[in-house]
């Protein structure tokens, strides 16, 4: 990029400065990763809009990193009068890391239902969101043998923050979905019905819970998302799984949410799911195919 377009990027965009960072953390912006150096200040020519910053930070030799922390954030220009100014001069240019504008369709697409208003609905009290403060959720949740594990791992890492006796609420105000329909004065028919399509559950829950605004919903699924793939929140993860669950098991509804689903997040409701299933995840489900005698 030649100087000009580049000074031209730096005028137009966001200067994020992170004063006083320790060196070797490893910091993330959206998609984006960095080491810190020795001369590290912050994040330039970062394009107006929501943006999710990240970091884990190492232990003295280096040899261990603290679970991850992060947070969102609406940037606007010179919101920091101290500051504007001498970013406004280049004093911090020399110190700032650019911005990888070639990945911003990547973190666009993911947070295109992020707005200002679902970032403060959703997040904690102070903000940040860490596997580390979500110990005391992990024994209300319903375990499976590997998140008993995993739960155990979490009480014995010595980086986790010890709860106080009566802990001040910390995690992300999620909306609440049921696993299934109840219903009482129908039969085990029709109830079966429902949960084997969940559509009226979705639009009670959009109705009760999101103002009937899919946008909303749409908004925690982003946010849900970014929080688990980038903040390693395990509150996300089980939000997003939730939330996921209840749209695919909704036919009607996934008939009318078709194109949205698809030309939001990529979804591709036409293809059965063994076509989504990578096959070279070693993780991935078996699924084998059943003949009529079956």
């Amino acid at each position: 990029m030649d100087p000009e377009a580049a000074t031209e990027l730096a005028r137009k965009g966001v200067t994020l400065l992170l004063l006083d960072v320790p060196q070797h953390t490893i910091l993330g912006l959206d998609t984006q990763v960095f080491s810190v150096g020795p001369r590290f200040k912050g994040i330039k020519m970062v394009p107006p809009g929501p943006h999710f910053v990240y970091y884990c930070s190492p232990s003295r030799h280096r040899s261990e990193f603290a679970p991850t922390a992060g947070f969102f954030l609406t940037a606007h220009p010179s919101e920091e009068i101290r500051y504007s100014e001498a970013v406004k001069r280049f004093e911090f240019d020399d110190h700032l890391g650019p911005y990888n504008l070639d990945t911003f369709g990547d973190w666009k697409q993911l947070s295109s239902y992020l707005s200002q208003s679902v970032i403060e609905r959703l997040e904690p009290i102070g903000g940040e969101i860490t596997i580390a403060l979500e110990t005391s959720w992990m024994d209300r949740a319903p375990q499976t043998d590997m998140e008993r594990r995993l739960m155990e791992q979490l009480r014995e890492d010595k980086f986790a923050k010890i709860s106080p006796a009566q802990p001040e609420r910390r995690g992300c105000y999620y909306t609440t979905i049921p696993a299934s329909v109840k219903h009482k004065n129908i039969s085990a028919n029709e109830l079966t019905l429902l949960n084997l399509d969940r559509t009226s559950l979705l639009e009670s829950v959009l109705a009760k819970s999101y103002q009937d605004q899919e946008d909303l919903l749409l908004g925690e699924l982003q946010f849900s998302f970014i929080a688990f793939m980038m903040g390693q929140s395990l509150e996300a993860f089980m939000q997003w799984k939730a939330l996921v669950s209840l749209l695919l098991s909704c036919s009607e509804a996934a008939r009318k949410l078709k194109t949205l689903l698809e030309t939001t997040f990529g979804w591709d409701l036409e293809n059965s799911a063994a076509n989504l299933i990578d096959e070279d995840d070693e993780f991935a489900p078996v699924i084998v195919e059943m003949d009529g005698s079956s």
